[in-house]
């Protein structure tokens, strides 16, 4: 019976001892120290978790202001203009971007030896808390990652139920087109008590809306960019319309900046944040 018991936790310690060797390559994964970005969502993580000297390069977007949450802190900073070339000779240690449009890009660098972490567009604020530890993991500062999603939570905590009796209300972009109900933004706002007025319209996957609908159907309340509050072109025309006007009138009309809803993580609470301060200051 003694020599079983031996036997058995020999062999249980030889699976254990397989099983730490097996998973060691993750655990011991050294920190990179040199990271490039190829797209403006992955420039804004890298810049609120990596130390700036990890910092290899940027997109050319990260120091646009009006799109970039981040562009004073990208400033200084070197911009790699995307293309395979600089960063072949570079050789950062991780290279980020994103999902859309970067398959054969990716597949480039990773056939010329090149760390490559891609990272979609949240789906949901669940889905941008575990992207958030997996880079600040990856970068060795997980305790920045668990900040932001502090951050996160805290102004979602204190956005929660600001809107009452389930107002409903449209995020209205440029061109007509209706951001699809599965998103953080949207998930924010069913949060904060909205209904969201996309599915009242047929779009329950977001799309181009005619104006004509809705007028014959309005919400109680539109979010828009507050760039387009002024008719410069004709995607943002469409936002002077009279027939807009009348349906949803200026005071109706919640307004963002757009470099606060084009991309989940640093900018997410301030988002919320900013958010909630159209909400209190327009909903009576």
């Amino acid at each position: 019976m003694i020599s079983m018991l031996r036997r058995s936790r020999r062999v249980g310690c030889a699976l254990l001892i397989g099983c730490l060797w097996a998973i060691s390559p993750a655990v011991a994964q050294p920190r990179p120290q040199q990271v490039a970005s190829l797209n403006l969502c992955t420039d804004q993580l890298l810049l609120a978790l990596a130390d700036r000297h990890q910092i290899a390069s940027l997109s050319r977007l990260a120091r646009d202001p009006s799109i970039s949450f981040m562009a004073e802190q990208a400033a200084g900073l070197p911009l790699n203009e995307g293309g395979a070339e600089a960063l072949l000779f570079s050789k950062p240690d991780l290279v980020l971007t994103g999902t859309y449009g970067q398959q054969e890009r990716v597949a480039g660098l990773k056939r010329q030896g090149l760390d490559v972490l891609q990272l979609r567009p949240w789906s949901g604020l669940m889905e941008g808390r575990e992207q958030i530890r997996l880079l600040a993991n990856r970068l060795g500062h997980a305790d920045r990652g668990e900040a932001l999603i502090a951050r996160i939570d805290s102004a979602l905590d204190r956005a929660k139920d600001v809107v009452s009796n389930g107002r409903s209300l449209l995020v209205y972009e440029r061109g007509g087109w209706v951001a699809a109900p599965r998103s953080p933004l949207s998930e924010v706002l069913m949060q904060m008590g909205f209904t969201l007025h996309q599915e009242v319209l047929g779009r329950t996957n977001g799309g181009v809306v005619r104006l004509e609908a809705i007028v014959a159907d309005p919400p109680d309340f539109m979010l828009v960019d507050a760039g387009s509050q002024q008719a410069i072109d004709n995607g943002t025309a469409l936002f002077a319309h009279p027939a807009l006007a009348a349906a949803v009138p200026h005071e109706r009309r919640l307004a963002l900046p757009g470099r606060l809803t084009i991309c989940g993580g640093p900018s997410t609470p301030a988002m919320i944040e900013a958010l909630r301060d159209e909400v209190t200051s327009k909903l009576p």
